[in-house]
């Protein structure tokens, strides 16, 4: 009997320990910085959101040279029929460059939260004549997107701003399907020679970190676009 409470007893102290674990981070005010909202998660504190007044910049002439968009969907490695999600897709940049390489039987949903800029974005898909781009719109706090609907995930220089990091990394767990990727492309915080504002950029640990409170396995970081890094995730059956 008493080996039968001895056991009940180490249950219960596992059960706790990954009931513990399992407790998602918190969020803490702070005083706002120049350009951070005050407030802080995992130890940084969270960037404003660059709003669609600044859509130019997106589109600007130098961001293929400066940021070598070429070697990011290299990196990416798609192929015909992957379901990709864009969050935070801004004017649809990228999903317009990953469109070509999921046909035939693919498709990009390209996400944005601000009304402003998803209308920009729908524009700009039109204008593209791109029908493999579908064009939604998520909250703050969610992607809104089917359960393990997409193979990939990817946020390009997005996740930083991030208002509920937690909760919207959650839903987009959910739309993943099983060891479907996560990508994450964030300026390097690294390397100061980045002409990027501070709290607008990421270093690997700290993405890693942040990560690591999910079921995903860090897969690969590709370091060779000048500005930023590829952290690429994939999510546990």
């Amino acid at each position: 009997m008493m080996r039968f409470f001895g056991f009940v007893a180490l249950l219960f102290i596992a059960n706790l320990s990954l009931a513990q674990q399992a407790t998602p981070p918190g969020y803490t005010a702070t005083p706002a910085s120049v350009d951070g909202i005050g407030k802080r998660y995992m130890g940084r504190e969270i960037s404003g959101v660059m709003g669609w007044q600044g859509a130019a910049w997106l589109e600007r002439d130098k961001r293929e040279r400066e940021e070598r968009t070429d070697l990011l969907l290299d990196a990416l490695a798609l192929k015909p029929g992957m379901v990709v999600a864009d969050i935070g897709a801004g004017t649809g940049y990228l999903s317009r460059r990953m469109a070509p390489l999921v046909v035939p039987g693919g498709k990009i949903i390209a996400l944005d939260l601000q009304p402003e800029m998803v209308n920009m974005l729908q524009a700009a898909v039109n204008r593209s004549g791109l029908k493999q781009i579908e064009v939604k719109q998520g909250s703050v706090d969610n992607i809104k997107l089917p359960k393990n609907s997409i193979d990939m995930a990817i946020m390009v220089d997005v996740y930083h701003e991030l208002a509920y990091p937690y909760e919207v990394m959650v839903s987009i767990l959910e739309a993943l399907k099983p060891r479907g990727r996560l990508v994450f492309v964030e300026y390097k915080a690294e390397d100061i020679r980045v002409p990027i504002k501070p709290l607008h950029k990421m270093s690997e640990a700290q993405i890693k970190r942040e990560a690591g409170v999910f079921p995903l396995d860090w897969e690969r970081t590709v370091s060779t676009l000048p500005w930023q890094h590829v952290v690429v995730f994939r999510k546990r059956d």
